[in-house]
């Protein structure tokens, strides 16, 4: 029986003792370790098994952690991880308490860089190289980032300042086509061509920005990698390695599938086949009812857009894509792009519908200001995965969308609490708006099965109550009014009135000026951030009319929630059933 070299790595230190004509059999073992894992406790895939080669190569050859490498977003960094003495946790992935889904400085002396989002790599890797060489020191910096990542906007910043240093820089390009969903661009058709034809001419993109190009080379070879490593060691600057790569690599049907197999959650280790679901019967994902209710209504007006950047299969535009395909756009890693494009269509009278993650609309703040709430452009912003999304912890939680837009002027703010009301107000907005609508919506499913309703139009800034109550009141926005509904059924009927606000902005007044009238406390539940979020939009209304009433929030407090299942983290955050529960009956009965 062959030794486990694997076993014999806690650190890079150890790796490079290793003989070079063994690297193959540690690659081998290092698939089947990340595949045993991630079939059995879930996580990201095909990337980390894409990058194998790479990643043991890099520590090989590099002096880590002397020598800084970033990686760009972090999905591809299992490997990284497990090799630089996180392997006997490694089952804590993306679990709570446990290792993160991603790169973190907290975590490692390794991870240089906290990634989780795409396309930072260069620009950090840049200022470390430029901290080195002011302060004297002779060390390496390499970013490793993907075809998709690169064609980002940020990314090609970071590339125009570094051709103007004269630093230790290394950008290594792992090219496999495919983000989460097929790469799109004029320049992953470029590099495509350049991966085919294998010329040093199609390199002219990256030496006209002066880098040192090579490439493109196989990135699954050693001696290819380390060849390439050696003769670009001797090049001062910043250079550029093309490394073409299969993500997936090593378990045929995420090679066949990089979709699915990005993420694909429980699997047979051996022949990879993905656990059956038993969803059929179980309400939808918002993601889909967003998806088929925008096909719907777009088989009604010619005049409707749909547009998202590189997420058509998580935002289920995918759906649009398929039906309308010259009327929805995947733009590429390019939110910013995606924002100001949707603008730019609503000068011209498109009813624009522009799918984005929560935590990925903050990258394009400047462009939701100026490009679009300036101008009072009525672009119809579908937040998805608003609130805690679960495993992917800090990085990923959409909790602060309320907060950063409840404070641009023009901006409508709707927080649908259920699969009929996403789709009502999907629907009101396609009618036509006079101003944008940011519609937030969390990951995950609802609670209803038979959700396509006939459409009906919903009043903008109105609320709904949900049940009368004597003793307290709580104002809930958006999917916490599942949890609300459940708490309040460990009370006695009539002491809690519920109201489903339904909008944060504009508010409902009317609504507002009863509950204040008739209630000494009120509760206002939100999955997103307090600081700036929906109970501060309650009082300040509170404040300006000179309501005496207290006013008790629940929501996500001044801090950043980690990973760990959606259910676990709401209790830590304290907007679980049971801690509004808790909540409720210390309110109640400290007295009115």
């Amino acid at each position: 029986m062959q030794t486990s070299i694997l076993n014999t790595i806690n650190t890079p230190e150890d790796l490079r003792k290793i003989p070079a004509e063994k690297l193959p059999q540690l690659a081998k073992e290092l698939r089947e370790f990340i595949i045993d894992v991630v079939a059995a406790k879930e996580g990201h895939l095909g990337a980390s098994l894409g990058v194998v080669e790479l990643t043991i190569a890099l520590h090989y050859f590099f002096n880590t952690p002397k020598d800084l490498l970033v990686w760009d977003v972090g999905h591809q960094a299992y490997g990284h991880k497990i090799l630089t003495g996180r392997k006997n946790n490694f089952g804590t992935n993306r679990k709570l308490n446990g290792l993160s889904g991603f790169p973190k400085r907290s975590e490692s002396i390794f991870d240089t860089f906290g990634v989780g989002h795409s396309s930072t790599s260069i620009s950090a890797a840049l200022g470390m190289a430029i901290a080195s060489k002011l302060n004297g020191e002779n060390k390496q910096h390499i970013a490793v980032i993907g075809d998709a990542s690169i064609a980002s906007g940020m990314a090609f910043e970071g590339l125009n300042h570094a051709g103007v240093t004269n630093t230790d820089l290394w950008i290594i390009l792992n090219d496999n086509a495919i983000g989460i969903d097929p790469s799109v661009g004029a320049l992953k058709e470029y590099l495509t061509k350049a991966g085919i034809e294998k010329k040093p001419k199609q390199a002219n993109i990256i030496e006209a920005l002066n880098f040192h190009y090579s490439g493109p080379i196989d990135g699954h070879n050693f001696d290819s990698l380390f060849s390439a490593f050696e003769k670009l060691k001797k090049v001062n600057g910043p250079k550029f390695l093309h490394v073409i790569t299969k993500k997936g690599k090593g378990l045929q049907k995420a090679e066949e599938d990089q979709v699915t197999y990005h993420a694909p959650g429980k699997f047979d280790k051996k022949t990879g086949e993905v656990f059956p679901k038993n969803d059929q019967h179980l309400p939808p994902k918002f993601q889909d009812v967003f998806g088929l209710t925008l096909v719907d209504l777009a088989h009604e007006n010619k005049n409707i857009i749909g547009i998202t950047p590189a997420m058509p299969t998580g935002s289920s535009l995918k759906f649009m894509m398929q039906k309308f395909p010259d009327r929805a756009f995947d733009v590429g890693i390019a939110e910013q792009h995606a924002v100001t494009l949707s603008a730019g269509m609503a000068t011209q009278g498109k009813v624009v519908f522009c799918a984005i993650y929560s935590t990925f609309l903050q990258r394009a703040y400047d462009q939701v200001i100026h490009d679009v709430a300036l101008q009072n452009l009525p672009v119809i912003f579908c937040i998805d995965r608003a609130g805690l999304v679960g495993e992917d912890g800090a990085t990923h939680h959409g909790v602060f969308d309320i907060a950063y837009l409840r404070c641009i002027p023009n901006m409508l703010i709707a927080t649908p609490s259920d699969e009929l009301e996403l789709r009502n107000i999907l629907y009101t907005a396609s009618l036509g708006l006079n101003h944008p609508i940011a519609i937030r919506y969390p990951r995950g499913r609802g609670t209803i099965k038979d959700w396509k309703k006939p459409l009906e139009k919903i009043k903008i800034g109105s609320s709904k109550k949900i049940q009368s109550g004597k003793k307290i009141a709580v104002l809930s926005v958006g999917n916490m009014l599942q949890n609300v509904k459940e708490a309040a059924k460990s009370f006695p009927e009539n002491s809690i009135e519920i109201i489903d606000m339904r909008f944060v902005k504009p508010l409902d007044e009317e609504q507002l000026h009863q509950i204040f009238k008739k209630f000494k406390k009120v509760i206002t539940i939100e999955d997103g951030a307090v600081c700036g979020g929906f109970n501060e939009a309650v009082l300040s209304f509170a404040n300006k009319n000179r309501y005496q009433s207290s006013i008790i929030p629940i929501g996500i407090q001044d801090e950043f929630i980690e990973q760990g299942k959606t259910a676990e983290l709401h209790e830590l955050a304290g907007i679980s059933v049971k801690k509004i529960i808790a909540a409720l009956e210390e309110e109640i009965l400290s007295g009115h």
